[in-house]
């Protein structure tokens, strides 16, 4: 297995005021085929203003900032600081035209790079199999 990779961004999160979208790049207009059918999508982003070594290397935090969660592993939160700065919204599709995908909101920052969109399709568990922390 190669020791690391590369991700090319597939396209830009925009916010400005009340309005949020995703610009995918022209080389990845095809992949947008059929997505109109789905009303979510999982988006996977860069966090790029995260990416320091000492960043990086943060291995435990405490959850949402908040000294009084107990200090966790980056692996059981949301944290953007992680070995690798990938992170992952569900978001609501609003509307889709051409290269330009509205939706209701995201975690990100205005800027921030796109490196993949999944269709979201739920495994609909059970409520009761659904286990979470105290702190969330």
């Amino acid at each position: 297995m190669p020791e690391s990779f590369r991700i090319f961004p597939v396209g830009r999160i925009n916010k400005k005021e009340s309005a949020t979208w995703i610009d995918i790049f022209e080389p990845y207009a095809d992949a947008l085929l059929g997505l109109e059918y789905f009303s979510h999508i999982l988006v996977l982003f860069w966090f790029h203003e995260n990416d320091s070594v000492e960043q990086r290397n943060t291995l435990s935090v405490h959850p949402r900032g908040d000294e009084n969660n107990p200090l966790t592993g980056v692996f059981g939160t949301h944290s953007p600081l992680r070995p690798n700065l990938v992170g992952l919204t569900r978001c609501k599709i609003n509307s889709i035209e051409g290269r330009r995908i509205h939706i209701e909101d995201i975690d990100a920052f205005d800027g921030t790079p796109v490196i993949d969109i999944k269709c979201y399709i739920p495994d609909s568990p059970s409520e009761s199999e659904i286990r979470l922390p105290d702190w969330v």
